[in-house]
């Protein structure tokens, strides 16, 4: 995908900065000032412009079940991996959740594709993909930039785990946007990997509380 000739490079020097500063210093805000509200404030509010921003886009693309079929059977393959390195590497917190607080399992299960999945893919790829693509030159950099982005929107949770595990999840989640452009399927293939992860145990390394709060 050509960058379109109607762009003028100020233009797109300004929307590479406008970039920078939403999903770099966006992040870093919150880090620097580690308050929950002001996360989910921030994430909730963005959300909701870009959303209203894209009011011309929302009509939803027809889903060809084979994008659908791509994205269970995908997670059929790797969820079992991930939870089989997980038991391996932490044994001691594997499944930890359901075993010990089922009920609270059962509530993220429920409110997390809602109030953290939504939210996520509106900025980082709906809105992410009808603005910026321009800047970055074909679906393929774009990928990668969503990607990226999405990343390092995980450094407020101060451990590596978080960022390369959503970095990479992100490449999955950006790469089929890509080529589908549907909000409500990529929120689904978010939530499917959501849920196991807090569900095997390693939504310890997302919790805001045990990270800003350590020691």
């Amino acid at each position: 995908m050509p960058l379109p000739a109607e762009m003028s490079v100020p233009r797109r020097i300004r929307l590479a900065v406008e970039f920078l500063a939403l999903y770099g210093g966006g992040p870093l805000l919150i880090l620097m000032e580690r308050r929950a509200g002001l996360l989910f404030g921030m994430i909730w509010l963005g959300a909701l412009l870009a959303f209203v921003w894209m009011r011309h886009d929302r009509a939803e693309p027809h889903v060809l079940p084979a994008e659908i079929r791509e994205i269970f059977v995908r997670f059929a393959v790797l969820a079992p991996l991930i939870a089989l390195l997980t038991w391996f590497l932490w044994p001691n917190t594997f499944l930890s959740l359901p075993r010990q607080k089922p009920l609270f399992w059962l509530m993220i299960m429920g409110l997390y594709p809602l109030l953290s999945v939504w939210p996520q893919e509106v900025l980082y790829r709906a809105f992410l993909f009808r603005r910026y693509s321009a800047v970055f030159g074909s679906t393929g950099r774009t990928v990668v930039a969503s990607a990226a982005a999405f990343g390092f929107a995980h450094v407020i949770f101060l451990n590596w785990i978080a960022v390369v595990m959503t970095a990479l999840g992100g490449l999955i989640f950006a790469r089929d946007y890509g080529r589908h452009r549907s909000l409500k399927l990529v929120c689904l293939e978010h939530s499917l990997y959501g849920c196991l992860i807090f569900t095997v145990g390693l939504g310890r390394f997302f919790y805001t509380g045990a990270a800003w709060h350590h020691g």
